[in-house]
């Protein structure tokens, strides 16, 4: 199988650059975080006292298919994607997500899709602990003032609303502390990761990169 982990630091540009790759290769695009969203929503739905979440993540039927080469997530027998973008839901994955159980359950999915199909899976520890034995194991990362400034301009074309860049780098530094010193699976590279520096990149060159990567490994 062809199966490309991606890991990297937040803001970096792997979603986007993971979702292009596979386009390109004719490969499934793994969403992990929609994984986490659908795990929070299905706590959400299911709204438990907080000394029962844990049984309740246990107890969530957590499904991954494709249907027209897109991603379906299905909790308890329900297709979510269209339920799982809203705030409430996005600040209940960031919360849940730091729980040793959602990671215990979405690691069996996300191994699962793995061995079904080829794949591009991007996050923060996919070629760490996720999929230690990826075909092609890439850490993107970029400088946070690049970071920051992609964002900025994200954030702007979605609002029309100037963004602070100086607020925006902060944060994304306190982040990246938070994710190299978290217990679980803390954010690093992988000794056999290839390290990808995207700051002077465009993200056409990242994507060619990548495919070029994982073509020469599967060849």
């Amino acid at each position: 199988m062809m199966t490309i982990a991606m890991d990297g630091p937040a803001g970096a540009g792997k979603s986007t650059a993971a979702k292009l790759a596979a386009k390109a290769l004719g490969i499934h695009y793994v969403d992990t975080g929609a994984m986490y969203r659908a795990i929070a929503y299905g706590i959400l739905t299911a709204a438990p006292a907080d000394d029962a979440v844990e049984a309740c993540v246990r107890d969530l039927d957590v499904r991954v298919d494709y249907i027209e080469d897109e991603q379906h997530v299905y909790v308890n027998g329900e297709d979510v994607m269209g339920v799982i973008r809203t705030p409430e839901v996005s600040a209940a994955a960031s919360r849940y997500a730091a729980l040793p159980v959602v990671r215990e359950k979405l690691l069996g999915v996300q191994r699962t899709i793995a061995e079904q199909f080829d794949v591009v899976m991007d996050g923060r520890d996919i070629g760490t602990v996720v999929l230690p034995h990826a075909e092609t194991k890439i850490f993107i990362t970029a400088d946070p003032a690049e970071r920051a400034r992609r964002r900025a301009l994200e954030l702007e074309q979605r609002t029309g609303e100037k963004q602070d860049v100086d607020a925006i780098e902060k944060e994304i530094r306190e982040r990246d502390y938070r994710d190299s010193h978290r217990e679980i699976a803390p954010l690093k590279q992988a000794d056999d990761a290839v390290l990808l520096d995207t700051t002077h990149m465009s993200i056409e060159e990242v994507v060619a990169e990548v495919c070029r990567l994982a073509r020469a490994n599967h060849a």
